[in-house]
């Protein structure tokens, strides 16, 4: 490209030159001025060619209304550091790699500034050698170019740019030591409220005409490095949205930070460059990374043997570098890839190392900021942890590994937390074969798979608190079954976690007698006791997949006793077998149906037990009242069968049958009597709770067997 080219518009390139000048040891100053003098006469005979030979041009002939355009050149090139980046700041010398050598310095030197040929204006620096050039100014062809950001200090918008050298790439300060310790999410301490208008404010602000009116809009509330970032990567996150149909269509894909700019929308790649170049403009030292990830369309125990699919950045502040992806933290796609929901993601914005790794891999190990780093075999073997997992305060899984051989039909996960979670779990699309029990500072998970072969096991986690929050996936587990064990098999009415939890507490039920989610009982008999913590009342049933039980007997099978702020439950089972022990509560002053609260899961080996079901019992019968005998709902016929209560605030009690039996109170509080079941079918406990009263109250009915 000649002069005429310029010649002919003016306004289709903005020329940023920087001629930099070593003189030999045996020119002086006053030498080496006389040479270049010679040099730009000769410059002025042949003006295309000297500027075709020393810069370095690009055209953007379908952006001419806005020049972008940059050229820097000299005697020598500048090695490039591989990511798009010039290295023309980084002295050369011993010591680590990438790591700024110390330079003796020098004395100012004169600068020669001449020809000027229609607004070009060249800036010649001279300086000794082995020094970093220390002028650098501006320059456009023709009239009405926008000028471009000075580098040296405050430009004609009114913000300040980096003055730093390039930031050395990756040395062993950046190095974190693994693993985690699992006291922040954050490669740097941060209190997110400190960004709270920040974010609200960036987050907010309108598209502007170009990126560096928006990074000039966005500055205007951000002062520190950090803030500048900040103000960057929250725009990002809520502007643009991922190109579901470039991803299927490379054809499709524009990931040049001006095409992602204008149209809002890209693939991570273009994430990464316009999130590069906004620093860039910002003053703000950062990297666009490559690499592979665990994203969409990953499955556990991949291998990666393609190119790299995935881009993401590092930042430089406080003399160390972060990492963050701003891609996934804009949002997620769908299962097909074929919608995106913008969904802001904090978790991978300044994220610390040793949890950046979980899915992301970079393809220079340095760039993990990790000592030791990982191999790519340690990657595609290691657990994939999503964002959720560390945002809802889990801090590690058991096994560590995504596939788990099953050991003699068994398989167990835990989960280690810092926060009090509820869990879910599925097999295979369904939540069967297991048995989940809730901790304080996590869970457990037990796994019977009842098939050989390969099963697909996740499990989802929300907050304690916010009933209405849904569960997120966190784990993901491939487990692999040789052998099936047919004796542990859970009713289809067992609902997980099982057992009592701090869960359970927070509803009223402390000091559980069984805090274990599984009773073993023999004769098929057990009893239950918790310390009820509420003014609540409690409902019981009992479940099996054995037996067709009415919702009336479900109950039947357990009674329960309320002694003060305590309560028991006597359970008698029917037959040997697998029950699901369910309990339900709610307020005593509000109105409406019981809540489910938690179960139990009942086991009987015992095939020789058959034990009836206890008396019903009507609505006069109060909690505090308690029956010890007799227990069983089924009298026998026959024969006099002695009667035990324990009643308070009764005037008279009796039993009816054929004939009416009254109960006496005996010294130790108790409604003693008998009665006989000759001639009869049903018996009824009645009670007159106050003399003055004509009338009795049924409380009680049994059932009398058939000759």
């Amino acid at each position: 490209m000649g002069t005429r080219a310029f010649k002919k518009d003016a306004n289709a390139v903005a020329i940023e030159m920087l001629l930099i000048v070593r003189p030999q040891k045996r020119k002086t100053v006053q030498r080496v001025q006389t040479d270049r003098q010679t040099e730009l006469s000769a410059s002025r005979q042949s003006p295309g060619k000297a500027i075709s030979a020393g810069v370095h041009m690009q055209g953007d002939s379908c952006r001419a209304h806005r020049p972008k355009l940059q050229a820097i050149c000299g005697l020598r090139g500048f090695p490039s550091d591989g990511n798009g980046n010039d290295r023309s700041q980084q002295p050369r010398g011993k010591g680590l790699p990438g790591q700024p050598v110390q330079m003796q310095p020098c004395e100012p030197v004169p600068v020669i500034t001449s020809y000027t040929n229609e607004g070009t204006h060249v800036t010649v620096e001279v300086h000794p050698r082995n020094t970093t050039p220390q002028l650098f100014k501006k320059f456009s062809l023709g009239k009405g170019v926008r000028k471009l950001p000075n580098l040296t200090g405050q430009d004609n918008r009114g913000f300040q740019e980096n003055r730093k050298s390039r930031a050395p790439l990756p040395r062993e300060k950046d190095l974190h030591a693994y693993p985690w310790d699992n006291s922040n999410l954050k490669s740097i301490p941060l209190d997110l409220k400190q960004f709270e208008k920040l974010d609200a404010y960036a987050s907010k602000l309108s598209n502007k005409n170009s990126p560096e009116e928006l990074v000039e809009a966005l500055l205007r509330e951000a002062r520190t490095d950090l803030e500048k970032v900040r103000a960057i990567w929250m725009w990002i996150c809520h502007h643009i949205e991922y190109d579901v149909v470039a991803f299927h269509n490379k054809a499709q894909r524009l990931c040049e930070p001006q095409d992602v700019f204008q149209r809002g929308k890209s693939v991570c790649s273009g994430y990464a460059a316009l999130f590069h170049q906004m620093c860039s403009i910002a003053g703000v030292q950062s990297m666009k990374l490559s690499g592979f990830s665990k994203g969409y369309s990953y499955r556990p125990g991949q291998s990666f043997t393609k190119n790299n699919d995935h881009a993401w950045n590092a930042v430089y502040l406080d003399g160390s570098w972060h990492l963050l992806d701003s891609t996934w933290g804009s949002g997620s796609v769908d299962d097909s890839c074929r919608s995106f929901t913008f969904q802001y993601n904090e978790f991978y914005f300044l994220t610390h190392p040793a949890l950046f790794i979980n899915n992301h891999f970079p393809d220079n190990s340095n760039w993990q900021l990790l000592k030791p780093a990982l191999t790519l075999k340690e990657f595609e073997r290691n657990m994939q942890y999503g964002s959720h997992f560390y945002q809802l305060g889990m801090v590690a899984a058991h096994p560590d590994s995504h596939t788990i051989p099953t050991v003699n039909g068994k398989a167990t996960i835990s989960i280690e937390s810092r926060a009090l979670l509820l869990f879910m779990f599925d097999l295979n699309g369904a939540e069967e074969h297991g048995l989940m029990t809730l901790k304080k500072n996590g869970m457990k998970l037990e796994l019977y798979p009842q098939k050989t072969g390969k099963h697909n096991v996740r499990v989802f986690a929300k907050p304690a608190k916010g009933s209405e929050t849904l569960y997120n996936g966190v784990l993901e587990y491939t487990l692999e079954c040789s052998s099936v064990d047919k004796n542990t098999r859970f009713p289809k009415d067992l609902h997980q976690p099982v057992g009592p939890s701090w869960f359970t507490e927070r509803q009223g039920f402390l000091r559980p007698s069984h805090p274990d989610p599984i009773i073993h009982t023999n004769d098929g008999r057990c009893s239950i006791t918790f310390t009820l913590g509420k003014e609540i009342s409690v409902l019981a049933t009992l479940h099996s997949d054995n037996t067709s039980l009415t919702e009336d007997m479900r109950r039947r099978h357990i009674m329960q006793i309320h002694r003060g702020n305590q309560i028991e439950f006597k359970i008698h089972l029917p037959h040997a077998g697998k029950f699901v022990l369910k309990i339900f509560a709610k307020k005593k002053s509000e109105p409406g149906s019981y809540n489910y609260i938690f179960n139990y899961l009942i086991s009987c080996p015992n095939t020789q037990v058959k034990w009836p079901f206890f008396p019903q019992h009507y609505s006069n019968w109060a909690e505090d009242y308690e029956l010890l005998e007799p227990l069983a709902g089924l009298l026998p016929a026959n024969r006099n069968v002695p009667f035990k209560l324990k009643m308070h605030s009764i005037a008279k009690a009796y039993v009816q049958d054929e004939n009416t039996s009254p109960l006496s109170l005996s010294k130790d509080g108790y409604w003693e009597g008998s009665c006989n079941t000759s001639g009869c079918t049903e018996v009824f406990v009645m009670v007159q709770e106050n003399a003055n009263q004509k009338f009795y109250s049924q409380i009680l009915k049994y059932t009398v067997e058939t000759q």
